[in-house]
């Protein structure tokens, strides 16, 4: 018993109580044994003053403990006789056991056991402080590198019996076999603690694999991992070995758990992360192959050990953990439920701190290259990097944390790194440390915390500053694959309900697993902004929506060093996007479509008043100089067109103009549009069918165009209209056409230009449904056909949508015989009782087939904007006869002629105002933040702060007086329907 010759360096039991216990349970279980001799050596050492001071400090401290002695009581006597040195030769010779015959549960229990002799062995040589803390963590490691060979060998074997592979030596089968072992984190480090896991990676060189099934080989190699996880992790009777973690390896996220030794190199070599870097340091072969992992490691050199690095290279480093405000001292470090690996002055940050030195300088100073943590220190100070003050201070909190997390976690063997959160758990954690009082642990603890919070932070003086970023007080944390737990209540401090999804949709970015991420430089501007992007989206109303997408707008991207470059230098880009994210879907969806669009924000009059017709034709007319064939027009077009929706979408979502404003803004585009799109397809057109003689054209169009009143969705309703000189002349091109063919085909080629998807995405959809005889009519219509039609066929509701018909672009003497001829139409005589009969019958049509009291269905419901529109067309058709200045296209125009000559009163004239306006904007919202129709009972579709945006638009406070409003103005505007058409009851002119 010499390793107790000391009674000293033995620690008090924390409960004497549970001491007592322990010991009568020791003695109770070798009874059991029937052996008198044993029986008389364990009452011997219970009754020796310093061996029972030791069996007290273990049965006293550690439950874990406590339950690996008394099941196993001839394991301590012989450890209490032998001590650990002996014990552990012992134990290391239990794996050389041979496994050519071995079976798995002999494995298991095998390692098992081993594992349960190993932790109280090592807690023996640690409590007693017989050990230092490097030599602790050395034998576990040691311990770590035994068990999993052991078990690769008995898998490598049982693999060779299915003819996956051909070992050279079935003795030795990691020889030759192909297969790297890579020991990560603390078992690469030979830094394991005391109920660690172990961090592994596996890959596998087929070209050193002897083989007659390569199909099969990584299949083989991935049940290999598979059984390996099993054999270590699995809880049995007898516990367990190692939990394993596999997830270190090349995104594995995206691939199987064993892949080739080409792949990995491709992906380090393509998109490796400076955190796989620092995680690298420690890699070292602990199984296997090693003579061809040593190798792998030596071709990864290049990409672990740069000579040179730029200063964005440099800032990453300090981005892959970075303490965003760093304390220097001056704030209390409570110690009750302080987490001693991850929390502020803990061993983390130590680590941290050796690792970004490391990747900064070992590049040129090879000495640098070594994975212990404390060995890595002592050379950062021979080479002047920090100074030999700095070395031993963050080397002696090193040691007494890991001391501190090895006691912790052999209380009750888990793998926690936190301190009790009450005074007599902590008053236990003194005790079993030896301290002889909770005080003294305490003072000692706060002191080597603040030690090294204070170096930590000198360490980040000089990392670059995020600017919006002042109110994020805690880490952000991306690297590796855990989820660092400050990093977690960070993202949930500013804002986000789902952290752990955040955090690992972060972690996928620098993953390379979108094309805009897979560029090292557009990493290293993605890892700056993390903090920027989560601000952004934290402060809006729905931060998990926007994020998300946000994060389906990355995966669209084809690339991003521009767009992040943009989002570095003009951060207000960001908000912006994070607020369409996050309010407008669909402008969101757009947004994605066209990124692109993003460049005309930095315009500066993007945010100004909406552009002027002549403003706009001439950005059009300039842009389209540009043009070298149709393609060009029609990609110069869209590009320009969405450039512009997405301003007055913008101004619309921030309510910078009202929605009469931006319906006209809409309209504007589409008719320039179709302008410049039909002169240079006429171009195109004459090049190869020539002209007609004394040709004239006329675009009509009616609906919201004609109307002035577009939304952001709404279809382009057009009629096209031709004149010429001889019904029987050609055109006098290469491939002449009669006029009324080549009126339709030209008509056609308009509205392929306008309809085609191209790579600059969509324009409008067309609906020439309208055209006299509807779908049955020609595509095109001659000016006498168009006259005779309206004559002497049209109807009542297409006289209704004659009053919205506006000539938008063509030959001018042509549009005002058009407009003529409309006129003449639209102010004939009808007789007032059968207009109102065939408006109502009509409405009840619409009824019948739009039926809805779903309140946001603003255009069909009853009161909405349907019977809006069709009071106004009733008292506009019914009195223009006498009137003819009544009409209008423009809907809220046309109320306004109707009061000013006494055919509706101002009363019914404001609220069916009132209602317009309201209905315009509510659906104008709508239809520019939702993508197509949610139904009753799904509100909860529309995103809180898009509801919340419609409100402010309506000037209602929130969503509930909109609602009332909403119903208000329906039920007069009914009223008023009821009134004039539906079943009059007064006089109206």
């Amino acid at each position: 018993m010499t390793f107790l010759s000391d009674a000293n360096k033995i620690p008090e039991p924390a409960s004497i109580e549970k001491a007592e216990l322990g010991l009568l349970r020791l003695i109770e279980a070798c009874r059991k044994t029937g052996d008198e001799t044993f029986i008389s050596d364990i009452k011997e050492i219970t009754s020796n003053a310093i061996s029972r001071r030791f069996l007290a400090a273990i049965f006293g401290n550690s439950p874990f403990l406590t339950q690996c002695a008394v099941t196993d009581p001839r394991f301590l006597l012989e450890l209490v006789s032998i001590g650990p040195e002996l014990t552990l030769e012992k134990i290391e010779k239990t794996f050389s056991t041979p496994l050519l015959n071995s079976t798995e549960t002999a494995v298991m229990e095998l390692l098992r056991i081993n594992r349960k002799h190993i932790a109280l062995a090592i807690a023996a040589a640690d409590i007693t402080k017989l050990w230092s803390g490097s030599r602790v963590t050395q034998t576990l490691s040691r311990f770590g590198d035994l068990s999993i060979g052991y078990a690769i060998n008995f898998l490598l074997l049982k693999m060779a019996s299915k003819d996956i592979l051909k070992l050279p030596i079935n003795t030795n089968p990691g020889i030759g076999s192909g297969l790297i072992v890579l020991g990560m984190g603390k078992l690469g480090g030979n830094e394991l603690n005391y109920s660690s896991d172990v961090d592994l990676v596996l890959f596998f060189d087929p070209e050193s694999i002897e083989t007659a099934k390569p199909n099969k080989l990584q299949q083989g190699f991935i049940q290999l991992a598979k059984g390996l996880v099993k054999l270590l992790s699995e809880r049995t009777s007898d516990g367990y070995v190692f939990r394993t973690d596999m997830r270190l390896r090349p995104d594995p996220s995206s691939t199987p758990s064993v892949i080739s030794v080409a792949a990995a190199e491709a992906y380090y070599e393509s998109v490796g992360q400076n955190w796989e870097r620092a995680a690298m340091i420690k890699a070292r072969p602990v199984a296997g192959d090693i003579d061809a992992a040593t190798k792998f490691l030596k071709r990864l050199r290049p990409f672990i050990w740069r000579k040179n690095l730029d200063f964005a290279t440099i800032s990453d480093i300090h981005l892959i953990k970075r303490q965003i405000n760093a304390h220097k001292g001056g704030s209390v470090v409570a110690v009750e439920g302080h987490n001693v690996k991850l929390g502020r002055g803990g061993i983390r940050e130590i680590e941290f701190f050796v690792q970004t030195q490391q990747l900064i300088w070992g590049g040129r100073l090879p000495q640098l290259r070594i994975a212990p943590t404390c060995m890595a220190l002592v050379e950062l100070s021979k080479t002047d990097q920090i100074s030999n003050q700095t070395a031993d201070e963050l080397i002696t909190a090193y040691w007494f944390l890991r001391r501190v997390e090895h006691h912790l976690q052999m209380i009750d063997d888990q793998q926690t790194h936190n301190l009790p959160k009450d005074n007599k758990g902590i008053k236990h954690v003194a005790t079993f440390l030896g301290f002889g009082n909770s005080e003294s642990f305490r003072r000692t603890l706060i002191s080597h915390l603040n030690c090294v919070e204070n170096h930590y932070a000198q360490l980040f003086e000089k990392a670059p500053n995020l600017d919006g970023t002042d109110q994020i007080k805690r880490n952000l944390i991306f690297t590796g694959t855990d989820d660092d737990p400050d990093t977690l209540e960070t993202i949930t401090e500013i804002g986000f309900s789902n952290p752990t999804s955040i955090a690992e949709t972060v972690r996928s970015w620098h993953r390379g697993h979108y094309r805009a991420t897979r560029s090292t430089r557009a990493r290293q501007l993605l890892t700056a902004l993390i903090p920027l992007i989560l601000k952004a989206f934290g402060e809006t109303t729905e931060p998990n929506a926007g994020f998300y997408k946000f994060d389906s707008f990355l995966s669209r991207l084809p690339s991003g060093i521009q767009l992040f470059s943009m989002f570095s230098a003009h951060p207000e880009i960001l908000k912006l996007v994070a607020e369409i994210m996050g309010s407008a879907p669909r402008l969101a969806e757009h947004l994605g479509r066209n990124p692109n669009v993003l460049d005309s924000v930095l315009q500066y009059d993007f945010f100004d008043h909406l552009p002027t017709s002549e403003q706009l034709d001439k950005e059009v007319s300039t842009r389209l100089t540009q043009a070298e064939n149709i393609e060009d027009v029609l990609n110069i077009t869209r590009r320009w067109a969405n450039d512009r929706k997405l301003q007055i979408g913008i101004q619309a979502l921030r309510h910078r103009a009202s929605w009469q404003e931006i319906g006209l803004a809409l309209t504007k585009i589409a008719e320039i549009s179709i302008k410049y799109l039909l002169q240079e397809v006429s171009k195109e057109f004459e090049n190869k069918h020539g002209k007609v003689k004394g040709a004239k054209n006329v675009v009509l169009a009616l609906g919201k165009v004609g109307g002035q009143e577009m939304t952001p969705t709404s279809d382009l309703d057009l009629i096209f209209i031709y004149d010429h000189n001889s019904e029987n002349q050609y055109s006098d091109g290469n491939y002449p056409l009669a006029p009324s063919h080549y009126f339709a085909r030209l008509s056609q080629r308009l509205i392929n230009a306008i309809t085609a998807q191209t790579g600059e995405g969509f324009l409008y959809s067309v609906d020439m449904r309208l055209r006299p005889s509807g779908n049955a009519g020609p595509i095109a219509s001659h000016i006498s056909a168009f006259t005779q039609y309206h004559k002497e066929k049209s109807w009542a509701w297409e006289h209704m949508a004659l009053l919205r018909a506006r000539a938008i672009t063509g030959t001018p003497d042509l549009i005002k015989e058009v407009e003529k001829i409309i006129k003449s139409t639209l102010i004939q005589k009808r007789d007032p009782e059968n207009l109102r009969m065939d408006i109502s019958k009509m409405r009840e049509r619409i009824e019948k087939e739009h039926h809805s009291t779903f309140i946001w269905e603003i255009k069909y419901m009853r009161g909405g904007l349907v019977d809006v529109e069709f009071i106004t067309q009733y008292l506009q058709l019914k009195n223009a006869h006498k009137i003819p200045k009544i009409l209008s296209t423009n809907t809220l125009a046309a109320l306004d002629k109707l009061v000013a000559e006494n055919i509706l009163n101002s009363n019914q004239a404001k609220k069916l105002q009132v209602a317009l306006k309201l209905w315009q904007t509510v659906q104008g919202m709508l239809r520019l933040t939702i993508k197509g129709y949610f139904k009753p009972g799904r509100e909860n579709e529309i995103p809180v702060a898009l509801t919340q945006a419609i409100a402010r638009a309506t000037d209602c406070a929130n969503l509930e007086e909109l609602k009332l409003q909403i119903i208000k103005s329906a039920g007069e505007v009914s009223q008023i329907y009821e009134g004039i058409i539906a079943n009059p009851t007064e006089q109206i002119k």
